[in-house]
């Protein structure tokens, strides 16, 4: 039995000073590097995804024309190919076995919505691996983090969020979304680092 961790989308656009910053985003940035520095080794899958969205199109109406009404159209954020999309430089991702873009054209909030450069889906390389447990960590709770566990959930694997490892962009949002989970089978714990 093998296990993996999720980062979900740990990038500048959702860490401070970015289109879609999440306080504490920074944080967690660093403290997801910490935790692979000491546990790197326990995963057989390490998976960092990114919101890779395309600069020239509202990306199926993820980008709003108008005002956002932060519920299904947000401020343009992590155009591919702009600073925005990049890892938080906090973040190390020289353990990470697998980088998986999502978006590209299209609303896109789960890890598993996302495809390797080679066009493997992330359930397809949890199945090459026997990966049966998978730890999430990442931003924003209340959105990609929650949408990637529950997908995960799906899939049939044993979910457990590390909710040192996390940060939401409300708190009310982040303490339902994690509630969510909870019910729907997801273990919440500490990393410990």
């Amino acid at each position: 039995m093998s296990k993996a961790l999720f980062v979900v989308d740990v990038q500048n656009d959702f860490t401070e000073g970015g289109a879609l910053a999440v306080a504490g985003g920074d944080a967690v940035a660093e403290r997801i590097s910490r935790h692979l520095a000491a546990h790197a080794g326990e995963y057989a899958v390490i998976v960092a995804s990114r919101d890779w969205h395309d600069g020239d199109n509202d990306n199926g109406g993820h980008f709003a024309t108008g005002d956002p009404d932060f519920v299904d159209t947000w401020p343009a954020h992590c155009v591919s190919g702009t600073e925005g999309a990049e890892y938080d430089p906090g973040l190390d991702t020289s353990a990470v076995t697998h980088h998986v873009k999502k978006g590209q054209g299209r609303p896109a909030y789960s890890l598993f919505e996302g495809t390797t450069e080679a066009g493997e889906t992330v359930s397809e390389l949890l199945d090459a691996h026997g990966v049966v447990d998978v730890d999430v960590s990442g931003l924003a709770t209340d959105y990609c983090v929650r949408a990637s566990a529950l997908d995960a959930i799906e899939h049939g694997r044993h979910v457990r969020v590390l909710t040192d490892l996390i940060a939401g962009v409300g708190e009310a949002s982040s303490e339902a979304a994690l509630a969510e989970l909870a019910h729907a089978g997801a273990e919440l714990a500490e990393s410990g680092v």
